[in-house]
C-alpha cells in the first residue's frame, strides 16, 4: 500500500472516530488526549510527511487570512512576554500555558487541516460527497444505539437495556459510565455538548441524503440527528440543529423538486405529534415545556451553577478586553487575568468555583465557554477582528458556491454553508479551536472554490 492510501485512510478513520472521547486517553496531548480522531490524524499527518509530496494552499485567502491571524496570536504574546513570564496559577508558568494552547491550535488549523487538505485535492466533489458522507452516517450509526440505549436507562429508566449497553466498553475508544442521576444524554462523547458539536458538524451531511437519494429512506439520518439531538438535552444543539435545518429546507422549498418533500415532511411531524400526544399527552407536554424553559437564558442565568459559571466566566474575559483592548493579553493567558474579574452573582455559592475553577490544586484551567470572548480577552481587537473576518469570508463565499455550483458541487456547497453557520454559532459557547468540523469544510471550502474557477476557466 503507497503513503497516499495510508494517510488517505488515516483520514476515513479519523473523521469517523471525530466524537469519539468517553476514555482516558494519552495525557501528553493536553486537550487532544481523548480525542479519538486526533490519534489517526495525527498518524495521518506524519506519514505525509513521510511520504515527501505535501500541498498546501498557500494563494488562498482564507488560508492566507488564517496564517495571518495564527501569527497575530504570536506576535501578541510576544508583546506580553514580559507579563507573561511572571504569570502562575493550578502549578502552571504563563510560558508554559502558551506553549501548550499554541501547540493545541497549531495542531488544529495547520496540522489537521493540512492532512485534510491533501486528501481533499486528490478526489472528486462526488468522492468527497459520497465518501465522507458514509463515513460520518457509520459513526452516526454507533452514536445512534449507544445513544437510545443509554435513554433507555437514564431517560426511561428502562434497566434490562444497560447490560446491553455496557457491550460497548468492549469496543475502542469507549468506557460505558452512566451518571445514574442524569437526565439527558451524550452517547459515545464524554458530555452532551461534544454531542451537541457532532451533531451540529453533520446535520448538513445527513441532510444531503434527501437532496441526493430517491427512496423513503433518505429522511431517516436527519430523524436520528434530531432524536439524538432532543436527548442530549443540550440547549445549543437544539437552538443550532434547528436553525440549520431551517436553513436547508428554505433552500430546497424554493425548489418545485422538493417542495413536496418538505410538506410530506410537515405531514410526517404533525401525524407522529398527534400519535405522541394520543399515546400520552401530559408526558409529551411536560418534556416539550421543559425543553422551552431550558432554552430561556435569561430566567436560567442564575438558577443553575452551570450558567451562572459559564455567563460568569465569560463576564470575567470582557472585563480583560476592557483592560486590554488593543492587543489583548497574550494568547492562552485568560485566566491568569478573569480569576481577578469573577462576578460575585456567578460565584456565590457555586462548588464550580471553589472546587475546580479557583481552586488551585485542581489543575485543569477553567474554560472560557466563548471564543469570541476569550480571544477578545487574549488576542484584543486586532486578534478578534482577523478572526471574524476568516469566519465572514468562508460565509460569503460558501454562500457564493450556491449560486454558481450544480450537482454535487452545489450539493458540497450546502453543507459548507450550514455546517459553517452551525460551527461558528456554537463558538459561543465553546472556547476551544478543537472542532474538526470546522477545519475540514475550511479545507473543503478551498477546494471547491479551486475546482469552481478552474471549470470557469475551461
Amino acid at each position: 500500500m503507497s503513503l497516499k492510501k495510508i494517510y488517505s485512510l488515516l483520514f476515513f478513520i479519523g473523521i469517523f472516530f471525530f466524537p469519539f472521547n468517553e476514555f482516558k486517553g494519552i495525557s501528553a496531548l493536553g486537550e487532544f488526549q481523548s480525542e479519538a480522531g486526533s490519534f489517526f490524524l495525527l498518524a495521518g499527518f506524519i506519514v505525509l510527511l513521510l511520504s515527501g509530496r505535501i500541498s498546501i494552499p498557500i494563494r488562498s485567502i482564507y488560508f492566507n487570512l488564517l496564517l495571518l491571524f495564527l501569527l497575530w496570536c504570536a506576535i501578541t504574546s510576544v508583546i506580553n512576554l514580559p507579563t507573561i513570564a511572571t504569570s502562575y496559577f493550578k502549578f502552571t508558568t504563563g510560558i508554559n500555558r502558551f506553549i501548550r494552547q499554541y501547540f493545541a491550535l497549531m495542531l488544529s488549523c495547520i496540522v489537521f487541516f493540512v492532512l485534510y487538505w491533501n486528501v481533499l485535492i486528490n478526489m472528486s466533489s462526488k468522492e468527497i460527497l459520497f465518501k465522507i458522507r458514509k463515513i460520518f452516517l457509520l459513526s452516526l450509526t454507533v452514536a445512534a444505539v449507544y445513544g437510545f440505549l443509554e435513554a433507555m436507562v437514564v431517560i426511561f429508566h428502562i434497566s434490562q437495556a444497560y447490560p446491553l449497553l455496557n457491550l460497548f466498553s468492549y469496543l475502542p475508544f469507549l468506557e460505558v459510565d452512566i451518571d445514574p442521576n442524569a437526565t439527558r444524554i451524550s452517547s459515545i462523547a464524554a458530555e452532551p455538548p461534544f454531542l451537541a458539536i457532532y451533531l451540529i458538524t453533520i446535520t448538513g451531511w445527513m441532510f444531503s441524503y434527501i437532496i441526493t437519494e430517491s427512496k423513503i429512506t433518505k429522511f431517516i439520518p436527519l430523524v436520528v440527528v434530531l432524536l439524538l439531538t432532543y436527548f442530549s438535552g443540550s440547549r445549543t444543539a437544539l437552538l443550532v440543529v434547528t436553525l440549520q435545518i431551517v436553513i436547508c429546507f428554505s433552500f430546497l422549498y424554493k425548489s418545485k423538486q422538493y417542495k413536496k418533500y418538505i410538506i410530506y415532511a410537515s405531514v410526517f411531524i404533525a401525524f407522529f405529534t398527534v400519535i405522541l400526544l394520543a399515546v400520552n399527552a401530559n408526558k409529551v407536554i411536560t418534556s416539550v415545556q421543559t425543553k422551552l424553559e431550558s432554552l430561556n437564558f435569561s430566567d436560567n442565568l442564575t438558577k443553575t451553577n452551570s450558567n451562572k459559571s459559564r455567563f460568569g466566566l465569560q463576564y470575567a474575559s470582557i472585563q480583560v478586553y476592557k483592560e486590554n483592548p488593543v492587543v489583548g493579553v497574550g494568547f492562552g493567558q485568560q485566566t491568569y487575568h478573569s480569576r481577578h474579574h469573577y462576578p460575585r452573582w456567578a460565584t456565590k455559592d457555586n462548588y464550580e468555583f471553589t472546587d475546580h475553577y479557583k481552586n488551585i490544586y485542581e489543575k485543569s484551567f477553567p474554560p472560557g465557554y466563548n471564543i469570541y470572548t476569550r480571544l477578545l480577552a487574549e488576542t484584543g481587537t486586532i486578534g478578534i477582528v482577523l478572526f471574524l473576518a476568516l469566519l465572514i469570508s468562508v460565509l460569503v463565499q460558501s454562500r457564493r458556491l450556491l449560486r454558481i455550483t450544480a450537482n454535487e458541487e452545489h450539493t458540497l456547497a450546502l453543507i459548507l454553508y450550514i455546517s459553517f453557520i452551525g460551527l461558528i454559532i456554537n463558538w459561543m459557547q465553546f472556547d476551544s479551536f478543537r472542532i474538526y468540523g470546522f477545519w475540514l469544510c475550511l479545507a473543503l471550502l478551498i477546494k471547491l472554490t479551486a475546482a469552481t474557477k478552474v471549470k470557469a476557466n475551461e
